[in-house]
């Protein structure tokens, strides 16, 4: 309603919002206004909010004392420059998705002038929402509660959508305060993670057959189609170069080049700091290296034609780099440290693929129980660093998105599966005559248990995956407390460690601490721990044992003492 003066004319007086309250009502202030302005009355201070966005009015009168619960409404209008300041897009809906008022990012993101009068879908193209059947605003307004979602604009745009109802009193709410924040960077990074482990799956599943009929070049360029493929297609590199150490003389033999010129595919290079380019720098050092502009670089050596940019990272298998992976763009500073970590795990991945295929040549579909075991051994523990690189993504990523830690949970289950799969493959592989059948009749109960095993000696992690896994026993591995409290965390739901071997003495921890830390987590903790001979100055054991510790091992273990502690952590009575 709009207070008039017909007495009075309203051209040059100043034109004022009056948001209806108790005390403005009853001291008349629409009419007492009315002598020297121009009065719009109305009732909410969010349809005050919509109308100051024609920019026709001088200033606002609110009842502060019956919109007490607004204060913060009332400090939005007051501070409008804030809004504007803000990254996250802030709007004011009505019930037809109309934008009333937006505080300008909205209009930058969409390239319009401004938002006001247009419809919320068509300003963004229509957009998708992912994982949702409805309309996550309709939902809002009809429930009057606030709703969450991710949508997708165009192809290319992700944002986070908030949407909270404006309750006006008894009525039905009529508008949505919405914020957007734009979250294509973490989106498209989870996803390629998801592809990036995906492929690393489907690196690995060479299935027996068809490997048993190949020879050893066919197996290569198997090898090679499914690493040119992912890499296209999951991080869209089109120039690679790949060379293997020679570790008898030092040189990097090419092993897949797309997109090089041809002198740099022919040229010898060696693990060499210097005079080896930027290649045999990084298989020296075992260090990536991000080159940003090659025409600055004295390190670089020409590769692909007209190339301004390189990332090179080495491929490692158990701390020893076994080549290196290189891609190149013709754009200066193509590459970001994001590209080089995605690139860092995907060449775990590659790793483990050579090490399996080297193991392949030497070995025939007639290998005996031994050579099966040394495929294990050689692809343990650099499946055990994937698995602790990707519960340290889960850890340290902060989102308050439950979709996207779903897809990282996914990730770790898939390279959980890696292990599985290479172990499965080795498995098939040997004839049933060779297999160590007598093993599994002696210890039955170790079959499918699940041990951890944490320690700072890669020798001590090795030798648990060598004995235990001749039993059919599923372990894993970590370095330090910190990751074993990250493995324990983020086991799939319905698993758990059955035995948890961690030293008195971890880099990060005490073996004590780490068995404190982790009762928050299970309940009671299966915890074993292991010492060299000598004192213990931080009394780790006796602390434990008050705490109901009840197994303790000398390192170097013997087989046989091991296998019994596990048994007796599996079954207290003793094996069944």
């Amino acid at each position: 309603m709009q207070a008039s003066n017909e007495a009075k004319p309203a051209v040059g007086r100043p034109k004022f919002l009056l948001v209806q309250g108790a005390n403005v009502a009853r001291f008349g202030f629409a009419d007492r206004l009315a002598d020297v302005a121009q009065v719009v009355t109305v009732s909410s201070p969010f349809r005050a909010l919509a109308m100051m966005a024609s920019g026709e009015f001088a200033g606002v009168f609110a009842d502060a004392e019956y919109f007490s619960d607004s204060l913060d409404v009332g400090r939005m209008l007051q501070n409008e420059r804030v809004l504007r300041a803000m990254p996250e897009a802030v709007l004011l809906l009505d019930e037809h998705n109309t934008i009333k008022w937006g505080n300008g990012r909205l209009a930058q993101w969409t390239g319009h002038a401004e938002v006001e009068g247009s419809n919320f879908y068509s300003l963004l193209g229509q957009p998708d929402w992912l994982n949702l059947d409805g309309c996550p605003l309709h939902a809002s307004l009809t429930s009057g509660e606030p709703t969450a979602a991710t949508l997708r604009s165009g192809e290319s745009r992700y944002l986070r959508m908030y949407a909270v109802p404006v309750v006006e009193g008894e009525l039905a709410a009529h508008h949505l305060i919405v914020t957007l924040r734009d979250v294509t960077d973490e989106v498209l990074q989870q996803q390629k993670l998801e592809a990036i482990h995906k492929a690393g799956v489907e690196l690995a599943d060479i299935l027996p057959d068809e490997v048993a009929e190949m020879g050893v070049d066919e197996r290569i360029e198997l090898l090679k189609d499914n690493i040119r493929r992912c890499t296209q297609d999951v991080l869209q590199f089109d120039v690679v170069e790949i060379r293997t150490l020679d570790r008898e003389t030092g040189e990097l033999v090419p092993l897949l080049s797309e997109g090089m010129q041809p002198e740099a595919e022919q040229r010898r290079l060696f693990a060499e700091v210097e005079g080896n380019g930027v290649t045999g720098h990084v298989a020296a050092t075992g260090k990536s290296y991000l080159c940003e502009d090659t025409s600055k670089d004295g390190l670089y050596l020409s590769g692909a034609e007209d190339a301004r940019s390189s990332l090179t990272v080495p491929l490692m298998l158990h701390d020893e780099c076994i080549g290196t992976f290189n891609v190149e763009s013709p754009e200066s500073q193509r590459f970001t440290h994001s590209d080089l970590q995605f690139l860092e795990i995907f060449s775990r991945e590659i790793a483990v693929a050579l090490n399996t295929l080297d193991l392949l040549k030497a070995e025939k579909m007639t290998t005996t129980a031994a050579s099966v075991e040394k495929i294990h051994s050689a692809v343990a523990m650099p499946v055990d660093e994937i698995l602790n690189d990707v519960v340290s993504v889960i850890e340290n990523f902060r989102t308050d998105q439950p979709a996207i830690a779903e897809r990282l949970h996914r990730v770790l289950s898939n390279a959980r599966n890696i292990k599985r799969v290479i172990q499965d493959i080795g498995r098939d592989m040997m004839p049933a005559e060779a297999r160590p059948a007598t093993r599994a009749e002696e210890h039955p109960i170790l079959a499918g248990r699940r041990v951890l095993v944490v320690d700072a000696e890669e020798s001590i992690r090795s030798d648990a995956h060598d004995l235990l896994e001749k039993y059919q026993c599923v372990v894993e591995t970590s370095h330090d407390g910190n990751e074993a409290i990250f493995m324990v965390r983020n086991l799939t739901e319905g698993q758990k460690y059955d035995t948890i071997i961690s030293d008195i003495k971890l880099p990060d921890m005490s073996g004590y601490d780490l068995m404190m830390r982790l009762r928050s987590i299970v309940e009671p903790v299966p915890m074993v721990l292991t010492t060299s001979f000598g004192y213990d100055a931080e009394h780790t054991i006796v602390k434990a044992r008050r705490e109901g510790l009840k197994f303790v091992l000398l390192k170097p273990w013997r087989p046989e003492q091991l296998l019994e502690t596990v048994e007796r952590m599996i079954a207290p009575n003793g094996p069944a």
